[in-house]
């Protein structure tokens, strides 16, 4: 990860800059209303990479019980394939263990081959397919599944 980067929890005082980087990087993003409820979700676990300019990354899971389930991940453009996206992971599969967790899920486009690849290093498999899952453009996504164990989460 770039060294200039650090990781923290999420605020409410992020919102501007979260809405900002969900635009940034889809195109159906989540709106700041969206955002803020997710944030006070029971079991939710929000983690933000920044520099001294600003937001650089962030990544949004929520626990229920012992499963978890990775919401979105986004960095900025300008700090794509810097290793920040996978540090975020990462921190939240780590938070999730924390919370209990035994496995986790998540929604991928199939188009998206960057972050498959991310998601396949770290030990996530496919576990489905959601037809016309995503809009602005329609597409399939890809379910994804990972055990989650505290010496994996490590290891990653």
């Amino acid at each position: 990860m770039a060294r200039s980067c650090r990781l923290r929890p999420a605020s409410l005082a992020d919102l501007l800059e979260l809405a900002e980087l969900e635009r940034g990087a889809f195109s159906d993003p989540w709106t700041e209303a969206q955002l803020r409820d997710a944030l006070g979700w029971p079991g939710a676990i929000a983690i933000v990479a920044e520099n001294t300019s600003g937001l650089t990354g962030y990544v949004l899971g929520r626990v229920v019980v012992d499963q978890a389930e990775i919401l979105s991940l986004a960095t900025t453009a300008a700090h794509r394939r810097r290793g920040i996206g996978r540090a975020l992971l990462t921190a939240l599969l780590a938070a999730m263990v924390e919370r209990g967790a035994h496995s986790v899920w998540l929604e991928v486009r199939i188009s998206n081959q960057a972050a498959r690849a991310m998601y396949q290093s770290v030990g996530f498999v496919a576990a489905g397919r959601r037809r016309d899952y995503y809009r602005q453009p329609l597409e399939d996504a890809l379910i994804l599944r990972r055990e989650l164990t505290a010496e994996r989460v490590n290891a990653t």
